[in-house]
């Protein structure tokens, strides 16, 4: 006598393994996921066929009226994919002033001929590296104006001789963008990585913290490990408070991505990523700044810089707002 298909072994096995897969998706982040997944699959790239990220920028005229000015599209009518990035010429501050009109004094812009649908606002901690700087804001502000973004660009200066504190220093400039305005994204960035495709959008995830250096040129295009949070990092203000900000015990280089890591995850959050086909970097292979070390160290750190008046002061310049850290 055969059995019906509900009383079959195999049947119920296979609905059983079904059911395990189904709640594994449901608790992995719900049916968007799944969406999402779909979407993010690797298109074909050609990374070989590249554009000059100032492409197509002269578009973007001031509106006649601004009041009247229409939102803007929901993806960039300019966007060309893979963008050329060569750290051959170094580029003056004349040049880059040039190259982007529309950038207002302290590194701020919003866009001439639509109103911005999200505001981002990068923060980038460094030490004594200025070839670094000069090239990072060659690409980066045409790389955001693409993206239609409203903008602000923050420069965290570590001064003085103790080793740098990166962790440290992105708290001190997560501050003070808040002051400035309610941030939708913050976007923490190192100085030596340049995006190289301008598809790789500059905004946060809703619902968890993103990691958007997800294959940078010297790891090969792949993450050095699983748990990889460095390089460029997007948090929106309220991951950013539901983690307690940033260490501030780290002096060197790279362990505190690993401690804010920790942090994502003791929070109850994972950390999603920006699709490798997209999110790919190069990294300048210039003269390491003074100060950093190979392997991080602890040092003990008195308390978490609360204003300028602890931390050093403000300089504004016509591509970047600067805050200098004494330390």
């Amino acid at each position: 006598m055969s059995l019906s298909r509900v009383e079959n072994p195999c049947f119920l096995l296979f609905l059983a393994v079904f059911q395990a897969i189904f709640i594994l998706i449901l608790y992995r982040g719900g049916a968007s996921s799944v969406f999402r997944g779909f979407l993010d699959t690797p298109q074909p790239l050609d990374y070989s066929k590249t554009q000059d990220v100032y492409t197509n920028l002269s578009l973007f005229t001031r509106a006649p009226n601004e009041e009247t000015m229409p939102y803007c599209t929901a993806q960039s009518p300019i966007f060309v994919g893979p963008l050329t990035i060569t750290f051959n010429a170094f580029p003056s501050e004349r040049m880059i002033i040039k190259k982007n009109p529309f950038v207002r004094f302290g590194g701020r812009y919003s866009p001439p001929h639509c109103l911005a649908r999200y505001k981002s606002a990068i923060i980038v901690p460094h030490k004594n590296q200025e070839k670094h700087l000069r090239h990072l804001l060659y690409y980066l502000h045409p790389f955001l104006q693409r993206q239609q973004l409203h903008y602000g660009i923050y420069l965290i200066h570590q001064a003085g001789n103790a080793t740098f504190n990166r962790a440290k220093l992105l708290n001190v400039g997560v501050r003070e963008a808040m002051k400035d305005e309610d941030w939708d994204c913050l976007l923490l960035h190192d100085v030596d990585l340049i995006p190289e495709n301008d598809y790789n959008l500059y905004v946060c995830d809703e619902y968890y913290p993103k990691h958007i250096a997800s294959a940078i040129d010297k790891f090969q295009y792949s993450l050095p490990y699983w748990s990889f949070f460095g390089g460029v990092s997007a948090l929106t203000p309220e991951h950013y408070m539901k983690i307690n900000g940033f260490p501030n015990t780290y002096w060197g280089s790279r362990g505190e991505d690993d401690d804010i890591a920790a942090r994502i995850q003791l929070a109850g959050m994972k950390i999603v990523r920006t699709p490798i086909h997209l999110g790919r970097y190069k990294m300048m292979d210039l003269e390491q700044h003074k100060g950093s070390e190979e392997y991080p160290i602890r040092k003990k750190c008195q308390h978490r810089p609360t204003s300028l008046h602890e931390c050093g002061h403000t300089r504004r310049t016509t591509w970047s707002r600067s805050f200098v850290l004494l330390t």
